[in-house]
């Protein structure tokens, strides 16, 4: 038995009462209203109605029964109304996790205009770097910056950000300009723990050939902007994505080595669970986010973000 659908049935006989007019108003035969209450009374243990030829009333236990029914299925309508309507107007908290260092640089400054857009909608970000399980952690979405999608949810692509080699002026100055690949084993290399490609790093060649090679670690950080930090102070050579160091790449601070070698680029994405059942507020953020890096990525403009 549908108890949900036999506790409709009887409240509907109830309000029109009948089960000839109960029938019409639930579009289906008199003698399936009749089995769903049978059905229901045999179930609850308990006779609900008192029939005649001429009228129907409730019984002691049916006026109890109707009335904590007919609460139930008025607090389902409101429900179905509320979850329609989440559907259809963006509101309520959104979940966003995104990498630390692209969530302050770049992300930040777009959040006040998104919420000055949509004043219902509440945001809750949360920054690191690791990958997180946004359907086991609660996320509605998140910004990955990686050289692949996602398999298991949907990926958005935003944009792309360029990875960069390169060092301080005073650390070439005394330790030599790397030329090719190869020549990056003899130079202290400050790594990403994150990185994809850890101890390797791969690179194509002027011809478009693929080349590797494994580095010497100086220091390792799960932050690009530790990495940063010590290679504007001399410490090494880096490679970190443009959106963190093109400025710095820009001003001379840092020097680009091997300028006929170059990294494969990295994707900008929103990853979010399903396609099905969208909800409003996470389809105008990463519509937003779309438009926001439409065209030329800030981080790749002279001007920077």
């Amino acid at each position: 038995m549908d108890r949900l659908r036999a506790f409709e049935v009887f409240v509907t006989v109830v309000a029109r009462g009948s089960f000839i007019k109960a029938a019409d108003a639930l579009d289906t035969s008199p003698a399936n209203v009749t089995r769903y209450v049978n059905e229901l009374e045999t179930h609850l243990g308990t006779r609900l109605l008192n029939r005649n030829s001429r009228r129907l009333s409730l019984t002691e236990g049916g006026e109890a029964v109707y009335e904590r029914a007919k609460s139930i299925l008025e607090d389902m309508a409101e429900t179905e109304a509320l979850a329609s309507t989440a559907s259809l107007q963006p509101r309520g908290r959104l979940r966003i996790n995104t990498p630390l260092s692209f969530g302050i640089l770049v992300l930040a400054p777009l959040w006040p205009r998104f919420m000055a857009k949509y004043p219902e909608v509440e945001l809750d970000i949360a920054l690191m770097d690791r990958v997180v399980d946004i359907v086991e952690e609660g996320y509605d979405l998140a910004i990955r910056i990686s050289r692949s999608g996602s398999t298991s949810h949907i990926a958005r692509r935003l944009g792309c950000s360029r990875n960069i080699v390169c060092a301080s002026p005073d650390y070439l100055a005394a330790h030599g300009m790397p030329q090719v690949p190869a020549d990056l084993t003899r130079h202290v290399c400050l790594g990403y723990t994150y990185g994809a490609t850890s101890d390797d790093w791969q690179f194509i060649g002027p011809g478009g050939e693929r080349e590797s090679v494994r580095v010497r670690w100086a220091m390792r950080a799960n932050n690009g902007d530790t990495a940063r930090a010590a290679a504007l102070a001399g410490a090494g050579v880096i490679w970190q994505p443009s959106f963190l160091i093109g400025e710095d790449v820009r001003a001379g601070r840092l020097v680009e080595v091997m300028p006929g070698y170059r990294m494969p680029d990295i994707d900008i994405q929103a990853i979010y669970a399903s396609r099905r059942h969208l909800s409003a507020k996470v389809r105008v953020m990463v519509d937003f986010l779309v438009d926001a890096f439409d065209g030329i990525p800030p981080w790749e403009s002279a001007e920077g973000a």
